[in-house]
């Protein structure tokens, strides 16, 4: 692990403040098109992606059509400014050592962000979230743990959104873009799928949910999102405390991640439960776990504090089973986390001392 530049951290700042004031809608890869049917005129949004255009039909020709055509134009010509400055801090943040994601990836990324979902409280997790952790706190991370399968972080081939359940027809969303997704069938035929693949890529989305009462694998469905999801047991504490970072792509992407800390405790419980299905990622959870926690132990030791507060708040299991992945832990590390919380817990009692 490694500092990123100064200069490379401001810049990141600056690009996450015009982030944060709104989308830049450039209309790239957008127009408006006419088609004349039965006599009438039908107006519709084309999307083009590549070699690859969908249509999604707006109205027939009226004044009021032409009226919200034009001004979604007159958005993207205000916009392009905006949108062309962001994309000049973006090629200097990647010029200065920021860690970016492929094409593809920020497409989708893109997608998820124009379409709402990270509005509604979407929160991406897993090892994309992790590498995302690179620029916000402005490091670089080890190169083994962003690694899945010898490909690297920006070619990993499952995107994972924990979302709640709340309006907006994510399934529409995908499956109508531009950029060619379809569901693909669970290993029960009879069960739906919680996953959508780009067809002829690897890249995937997995839709992910908190896991409610009894255990159960059974995809739950989100009415008001139009799909299923696969219930995650303690996936409500890592999405409890979604952060805003921007994605080093195209004019900046605004997405959620977990909190830092959150997610370094949390990967300790995955550990744990893929050491007990003897499954090969286990190490790579750790790595991750350690990383975080070694880095905010230094720089912002209140935030372990607080994830720490809120996991002895949790389920007996949870809590059970981030004492266990501590256990895995390199003795460093264990130390650092320990003097994080240790250092609350002086405060509290030099508090009570002077309270009596």
């Amino acid at each position: 692990m490694a500092s990123l530049p100064e200069s490379t951290r401001l810049l990141y700042a600056q690009l996450l403040t015009k982030c944060l004031h709104g989308p830049a809608p450039s209309g790239r890869g957008l127009s408006f098109v006419s088609k004349r049917i039965k006599g009438t005129v039908q107006r519709y949004l084309q999307i083009t992606a590549g070699n690859r255009k969908t249509q999604h039909y707006v109205g027939p020709d009226s004044e009021l059509v032409r009226e919200l055509i034009a001004k979604e134009r007159a958005l993207w010509d205000a916009s392009r400014p905006d949108a062309a400055d962001r994309e000049r801090l973006v090629a200097m943040l990647i010029s200065g050592g920021a860690a970016t994601v492929s094409a593809v990836e920020a497409r989708v990324f893109e997608l998820l962000e124009r379409t709402g979902v990270f509005v509604v409280g979407g929160v991406l997790v897993g090892s994309h979230a992790f590498a995302l952790y690179a620029n916000m706190l402005g490091v670089t991370w080890a190169s083994e743990t962003v690694r899945t399968h010898d490909v690297d972080i920006a070619g990993e081939s499952h995107m994972a959104v924990g979302v709640p359940d709340r309006p907006m027809n994510l399934r529409q969303v995908l499956t109508t873009s531009a950029l060619g997704f379809i569901e693909v069938p669970a290993l029960d035929r009879k069960s739906p799928s919680t996953r959508f693949r780009i067809r002829g890529r690897e890249l995937s989305v997995d839709i992910l949910t908190p896991m409610r009462g009894k255990p159960s694998e059974a995809p739950v469905q989100l009415p008001s999102l139009g799909v299923y999801a696969e219930p995650v047991r303690f996936l409500d504490y890592v999405m409890a405390d979604p952060q805003p970072v921007v994605v080093v792509a195209r004019a900046g992407i605004l997405v959620n991640v977990p909190a830092p800390a959150r997610y370094a405790l949390h990967k300790l419980v995955t550990a744990q439960r893929r050491v007990a299905a003897f499954h090969t990622k286990a190490r790579k959870d750790l790595d991750q776990a350690e990383q975080v926690i070694r880095l905010l132990a230094t720089d912002r030791p209140g935030d372990l504090r607080l994830a720490w507060e809120a996991a002895l708040d949790h389920a007996p299991k949870f809590r059970e089973q981030v004492r266990s992945g501590l256990a895995r832990l390199s003795q460093d590390a264990r130390d650092a986390l320990d003097g994080a919380v240790r250092t609350r817990r002086r405060k509290q009692r030099a508090s009570s001392e002077r309270q009596r």
